[in-house]
């Protein structure tokens, strides 16, 4: 491999980022308990590449979200609560046939089960013309996840056409979060599409607890994966509340998650990439991108929604210019 660059050398200084993905209304049991025995449901968003977009807009990087949504209550919902967080939302489309996709939301003492009602959903028919619009066309840099290809052939044909050319021949980056969700992959494909997807693209995130849920024992440490993803420019491997790992062409970045009161999970991949990204576009150096990635998944992990509020601009830079032993051992 040749020797590592800087983020800045070969990451785009200059957004906007173009975030590629379905957004849903989410129904969610108030208080939270069993959907079986709940007496009312409040209405929130839930979309993994909107949740990227709004920390992305929270980080002051310009930002947009591209998708499309039902000529329906739910989808102005949405179009109005991404747009509130300070995303651009004019690559949005209405489509008058088809609805807004919906999720439900079962607390259990085992865990969140989900149920999804997404099918023939308006971004489901997104298709590889997308890429002709210019919210797409004119971004300099492209994320989307491991979650639009299992929607439809058409979400799969457009993720594959978005990856088509060598990395090294793009005319932008695209960044890619792996985010397997078992549900949506009945086929059992999931394993050889999100494996060839994450070769692709210029950066992978991808946590070790997917990885080996999808390639077994190929992936049985961050190092192994690496190998598995030789391609890609950067790579960063999440391995849960214990640590997140950089492979920045020869290099290897690690640093440990800062301890967090954890109110729910859910968001704090998308929370974590957003920060990564947002280090990488203003030029950090790997360490402190991993650093701004934990600092924001701690305001998804605080909340009971996707979306929290992060640290005070002076607080976020007090927490990233800790020492390495401060970082280790302190929280929020």
């Amino acid at each position: 491999m040749k020797p590592a660059e800087s983020p800045g050398d070969r990451w785009p200084a200059r957004p906007p980022v173009a975030c590629i993905g379905e957004t849903m209304a989410a129904l969610v049991p108030d208080p939270a308990g069993p959907l079986d025995g709940a007496g009312v449901l409040g209405i929130r968003i839930a979309g993994a590449e909107s949740n990227v977009a709004m920390y992305l807009a929270d980080h002051g990087v310009p930002v947009r979200w591209v998708s499309a949504l039902g000529d329906d209550p739910f989808g102005r919902r949405i179009r109005a609560e991404v747009a509130a967080a300070g995303v651009d939302v004019s690559g949005v489309r209405t489509d008058p046939r088809r609805p807004t996709g919906l999720l439900v939301k079962d607390p259990g003492t085992d865990g969140t089960r989900v149920h999804y009602y997404r099918r023939g959903s308006a971004a489901s028919a997104l298709s590889p013309a997308l890429l002709d619009d210019d919210a797409v066309r004119t971004a300099g840099l492209v994320h989307f996840s491991g979650i639009t290809p299992a929607l439809s052939t058409g979400c799969r044909d457009l993720v594959t056409a978005l990856l088509e050319a060598d990395p090294g021949e793009r005319t932008r980056p695209v960044s890619f979060d792996v985010n397997h969700r078992a549900a949506l992959w009945p086929d059992g494909t999931a394993a050889d599409v999100l494996l060839r997807l994450a070769r692709r693209a210029d950066l992978t995130f991808v946590g070790l607890d997917e990885a080996q849920d999808l390639w077994g024992d190929a992936a049985a440490d961050a190092a192994a994966v690496r190998d598995l993803l030789p391609r890609p420019r950067i790579l960063v491997v999440k391995d849960g509340a214990r640590e997140a790992t950089a492979f920045v062409g020869s290099e290897v970045h690690t640093v440990p998650a800062p301890r967090v009161d954890v109110v729910e999970p859910v968001g704090a991949g998308d929370a974590f990439a957003a920060g990564f990204l947002a280090g990488l576009l203003r030029g950090e150096a790997p360490v402190r991108a991993l650093r701004l990635g934990h600092l924001t998944a701690g305001a998804a992990l605080r909340v009971t929604g996707d979306h929290g509020p992060l640290p005070d601009r002076a607080r976020l830079a007090e927490l990233l210019d800790r020492t390495s032993e401060g970082w280790a051992e302190g929280g929020w």
